[in-house]
């Protein structure tokens, strides 16, 4: 079945009565179909503390199950495996307290020194003009595994364990393995690179724990269990520069990160590069103890692209594994579809070449572009908004990605022969358009907590060095100031070191020179030696009081803040009253005077009377003068349920394999049931469906689908995409119509 399949515009939110939308009458969505019993699932079971063993018991004398993983450190829990109706019986024990399927995790993806507080040359220094290495620091780092024959990490490598081949061995996927992998070294050199390049803390300890095996690909259990390793060998820091998109506070992965905190490990994770949308903040990035951190640009030349007949600029991202765009000319551009081999019937010689993300692969499409002259390649989004990309290997032109919506602005404009002209831009401390927002759905949390540069990073890899961007490469920032502020202060606890870090940061401004909101940037961007010479600390460095239903008549909610003076003088706290605003009433600590070496609590108190707000987010700052210093602690509370429906965001698209397609969605709260469902336009004869699920976790959700599954034929359909939650049904009608 040859189909071309886009997507694809919503047009109607439709709720609560199933057969009526705005009052245009749609057929009943049929029964979904009972669930394949005999089907084999993974998942991972929480269970009660005090009835792990028996249960543990019980598991292994049953033959119908295989148990994948023992979790014992993150939580009491397991990975099992087997036929759907023999999981089904088993996770209806007593003991189980929560279920999730294992999921699959994939990576997120010069020297920052200077930029971030250090000294170019000599690194970092303490109050007392001590030089800090990260020496005696151990810094876990959760990835790909590392390279630990590349000669700036043979001294910063100490060992590690590879989850993938259950063996000692974290060494990166090479070649003849499959995909090849370079995403861990470069993550550790970052970290702990001490040679030709130097890290962030050059003579931390850097153990590999190997979760993500060829082309950057690992489960959620495989990722459980290298936390649990890690916490065995007692490492100080961890790093997980890898996510998925699921927003919710209680994913495995998310509370495994949460228990590594409370065993005195300071957990550090990029928060996803799935911005710049609100919500898209993926776990474990939604961890509520560990330090999220989001990407911001260090100086740097960005480029932007003018067109004659457009009047704005247009932003690109690099695509990893390309030459460094260059070009200071003007060039002639050429459409070339998809950027299949029957696609370049016309030259491209010497043209840069646009082409359409989906069907193949990213190299194949840059590879057909080089063999038929192209000297530069464009690649533009087949959903809304900007994407990330890399390539299975290295290439000599430069390769960029723009949105779906500038890259349909060009091929309007290609009829009138334009030419592509380069401009470059001085840019820092910028949010990366990619960079994931929160907050966390459910508890209302600010996430990131922190951002750190992650645009244009260089640092190792196998064989050699490469640029990279994303935030796997601002969390290791993170975490290698978190090694120098642990050598600095050894007793400080994780809560203390990423108080640290949010208190100092510097609030980061948009281009219209306002600051930026604090779901996109948390407390702003590092500085790591006013972190590491902090004498007074606040925490938590955010604060969130949660939703305030719009029915209540006023409600008071309360957050408590600790003070703490760590200098040997008095340190005097003020906080700032914020100006007033209908319907809040702060009530906050007067004047504070906490003693040398010593701590108070102190309550923040909001008063809210929702009926003369606005429902949705609110969030802002709260200012804290410390002897005149000021410390901003971003805050955030919710009116009623935010304005977005439990369905959001549909789209459907070609695949990036052959024969694939793929569509997603963001499910705010989860979904009990959900489904496509597709009708034929003229007559709403029921289809088929193009996908259903049971209970999909809140978050972003996506899926591939193999064009042998689809339901339907090359032409245009009504589909509805549903959604069942407690008592309450939301659903978008729209159309899928063939690629032309």
């Amino acid at each position: 079945m040859g189909m071309k399949c886009t997507l694809i515009v919503i047009f109607l939110l439709c709720f609560i009565n199933p057969s009526v939308c705005f009052g245009e009458v749609y057929p009943q969505v049929p029964s979904l179909p009972s669930k394949d019993m005999e089907k084999n699932e993974k998942i991972i079971v929480i269970v009660r503390e005090d009835q792990f063993k028996s249960f543990h018991k019980k598991i292994r004398l049953d033959q119908s199950v295989k148990i994948n993983q023992i979790y014992e450190e993150a939580f009491s829990g397991l990975s099992i495996e087997g036929k759907a109706r023999n999981i089904d019986l088993l996770i209806k024990d007593p003991a189980v307290i929560h279920v999730s399927p294992v999921v699959s995790y994939a990576l997120q993806i010069n020297e920052s020194v200077p930029f971030i507080g250090g000294d170019e040359v000599r690194g970092f220094f303490d109050h007392n003009n001590r030089r800090l290495t990260g020496k005696g620091v151990k810094v876990a780092v959760i990835d790909t595994g590392i390279d630990y024959d590349h000669p700036d990490l043979k001294r910063s490598y100490s060992g590690g364990y590879d989850l993938i081949d259950d063996d000692k061995d974290p060494m990166e996927s090479r070649a003849a393995e499959g995909l090849k992998t370079i995403h861990g070294t470069h993550v550790a050199g970052i970290i702990g690179a001490n040679g030709k390049l130097r890290g962030i803390a050059p003579e931390a300890e850097i153990i590999a724990y190997r979760a993500l095996g060829s082309g950057g690909i690992g489960t959620s259990d495989q990722v459980i269990a290298a936390i649990e390793k890690a916490m065995k060998d007692k490492v100080d820091i961890l790093n997980l520069s890898l996510g998925n998109r699921v927003n919710g506070p209680d994913w495995p992965t998310s509370l495994a990160l949460d228990k590594a905190v409370e065993k005195g490990i300071v957990a550090v994770t990029s928060s996803g590069n799935s911005g710049p949308n609100v919500w898209s903040v993926g776990s474990p990035g939604t961890s509520s103890k560990a330090i999220s951190v989001g990407a911001s640009t260090p100086p740097l030349k960005v480029p932007y692209f003018k067109f004659f007949g457009l009047k704005d600029e247009i932003s690109v991202n690099p695509i990893q594994g390309a030459a460094i765009w260059n070009f200071t000319k003007s060039e002639q551009i050429k459409y070339v579809g998809l950027g299949e081999k029957k696609d370049f019937s016309d030259s491209v010689k010497n043209k840069i070449a646009l082409i359409k993300r989906g069907k193949i692969s990213f190299a194949e499409k840059v590879l057909n572009a080089m063999n038929n002259g192209a000297k530069g390649v464009i690649i533009y989004n087949n959903i809304k908004g900007d994407f990330s990309g890399s390539l299975e290997m290295d290439v000599n032109i430069p390769v960029v990605s723009i949105s779906k919506e500038n890259g349909e602005k060009l091929k309007r404009i290609l009829s009138k022969n334009a030419l592509i002209r380069t401009v470059y831009k001085e840019e820092k401390d910028r949010m990366a358009e990619f960079s994931s927002r929160g907050p966390v759905t459910n508890t209302w949390e600010i996430k990131p907590d922190v951002v750190a540069p992650g645009v244009a990073i260089n640092s190792t890899v196998p064989d050699g060095y490469m640029v990279l961007q994303g935030t796997s490469m601002a969390a290791p920032h993170v975490a290698g100031a978190a090694a120098l502020i642990k050598q600095a202060h050894p007793t400080w606890n994780p809560e203390q070191v990423k108080a640290s870090l949010m208190n100092t940061a510097t609030l980061l401004l948009n281009d219209e020179h306002e600051t930026v909101e604090p779901i996109s940037q948390g407390a702003g961007r590092i500085d790591v030696v006013k972190a590491i010479k902090s004498e007074t600390l606040v925490y938590p460095g955010s604060l969130s009081f949660g939703k305030y239903e719009l029915t209540e008549p006023r409600a008071v909610k309360r957050q408590m803040l600790i003070l703490e003076n760590l200098s040997i003088k008095s340190v005097i706290f003020d906080f700032e009253i914020p100006k007033n605003e209908t319907g809040i009433q702060w009530n906050l600590p007067s004047r504070v005077i906490v003693p040398p070496r010593s701590k108070k609590e102190v309550e923040v108190v909001l008063d809210v009377t929702p009926k003369f707000m606005k429902p949705g987010l609110h969030q802002g700052w709260l200012h804290v003068l410390k002897n005149g210093e000021k410390v901003s602690l971003p805050y955030l509370f919710v009116i009623d349920e935010p304005d977005y429906p439990r369905i959001m965001g549909f789209e459907f698209a070609l695949g990036d394999e052959p024969k694939t397609y793929k569509y997603q969605l963001y499910l705010p709260g989860g979904a009990e049931e959900m489904g496509i469902a597709l009708y034929d336009p003229d007559t709403l004869r029921f289809i088929g469906f193009l996908d259903w699920k049971r209970d999909v976790p809140r978050g972003l959700f996506e899926e591939t689908v193999k064009e042998e599954n689809l339901p339907f034929e090359i032409r245009d359909y009504k589909a509805i995409v549903f959604v069942k939650k407690g008592n309450r049904e939301d659903r978008i009608e729209l159309n899928i119509s063939p690629c032309k």
